[in-house]
């Protein structure tokens, strides 16, 4: 049995031995932008970071997408106001208020955000989550929404808001089924999560947990609480 499993794994080293690496403009990135496992420090370390991360790679042609509708629903109201037109404001509104139709149908309130390890981790409601999550999309104008299972059209470019269920896997899934080649994903509780399918970058709030699993985070943002970076310091870094 052994032996078979050699050979079979010869045959995939070969396989993978035969790729290269090729350099590709930024504008060529569709980057999946996620927090999961949040805590006190998401909304002010990791995601802010992102945000302006998410910043340059649209200023380099990048198309960006963040996600969790039942986080961002409750600061609708400054999405709308950085729509980029009219239809895609009304997209936005539109894609909320099917999620709470959906939750309705199943008699389910949305209680279950902030999650219990949220609150562990010092967020007290969810209006501090919804803040939090937003400001993973940094500043630029939102280009265009997707709904759950939609994919980006050809050349579509910039920030997109992909209305996907915040559930950490089902979120990545429906982004990666959208088009994202790179997620990038912060955590403050040290949710575990990872794609097959795509490279994913993984972010930590703070300095002790990134001490604690420093084989799975790939970026400490805990240096901006700490006072060894800035928010832009980290930024520049995640873009890099």
């Amino acid at each position: 049995m052994i032996d078979s499993i050699l050979r079979q794994a010869r045959v995939h080293l070969e396989r993978l031995n035969a790729r290269r690496r090729e350099t590709v403009p930024a504008s060529e990135l569709v980057v999946g932008v996620q927090c999961g496992g949040s805590d006190a420090f998401s909304g002010v370390t990791a995601n802010p970071a992102v945000g302006f991360a998410s910043d340059l790679l649209v200023r380099a042609g990048a198309t960006v997408m963040f996600s969790e509708v039942t986080e961002v629903r409750d600061a609708i109201d400054q999405l709308t106001a950085r729509a980029a037109t009219p239809e895609v404001a009304q997209a936005m509104v539109r894609e909320m208020a099917w999620y709470d139709a959906y939750l309705a149908r199943g008699r389910v309130d949305r209680s279950a955000n902030t999650t219990p390890g949220n609150k562990k981790g010092g967020l007290s409601n969810i209006v501090e989550k919804a803040m939090g999550s937003i400001v993973k999309s940094g500043s630029a104008p939102i280009a265009g929404v997707l709904a759950p299972g939609e994919k980006l059209a050809p050349g579509q470019r910039g920030l997109i808001y992909a209305a996907t269920p915040a559930s950490d896997f089902i979120c990545g899934t429906l982004q990666l089924a959208a088009g994202m080649n790179l997620h990038v994903f912060t955590t403050g509780r040290g949710t575990p999560y990872g794609l097959a399918e795509c490279p994913v970058i993984k972010v930590a709030t703070r300095s002790d947990l990134a001490r604690r699993w420093h084989d799975l985070m790939d970026v400490n943002a805990g240096t901006i609480a700490d006072g060894r970076a800035s928010i832009e310091d980290v930024g520049w870094e995640l873009f890099h």
